[in-house]
């Protein structure tokens, strides 16, 4: 079983910047989840459906929705079991309750969320 939990949301003016973190704990299969599995943050926006924001592949590879790109980086620490997603030049529209995910023993996992909002 593995936990996750996010932190580091909050409220921001556009143009601002947060970066969120998302902590896991429990037995995995590896010491480090994030950087043995592929790992993902998703958000999702009042009346609307979850949506992939960024993921981050075992051996480096990145990638991001197309609203995001070049404003946000989704990065983990190897000596600790953590992963971040900074968010720069945030916009109104990127207002919505971010998760991490990370499948482990093909099995998905996801923290509680932690909320966003960006004041225009």
């Amino acid at each position: 079983q593995v936990q996750l939990v996010e932190s580091g949301g909050g409220l921001v003016q556009a143009w601002g910047s947060l970066r969120l973190s998302c902590g896991a704990s429990g037995t995995a299969s590896s010491p480090n989840v994030f950087t043995a599995n592929t790992a993902k943050w998703y958000r999702q926006a009042p009346g609307k459906q979850r949506e992939w924001v960024a993921l981050m592949t075992p051996h480096g590879p990145t990638n991001y929705r197309e609203s995001v790109k070049g404003r946000f980086t989704i990065s983990a620490d190897s000596t600790s079991n953590t992963m971040y997603l900074q968010m720069n030049n945030l916009e109104p529209e990127d207002t919505a309750i971010y998760y991490c995910n990370v499948e482990d023993k093909m099995r998905p996992y996801w923290g509680p969320g932690t909320q966003v909002s960006v004041s225009s």
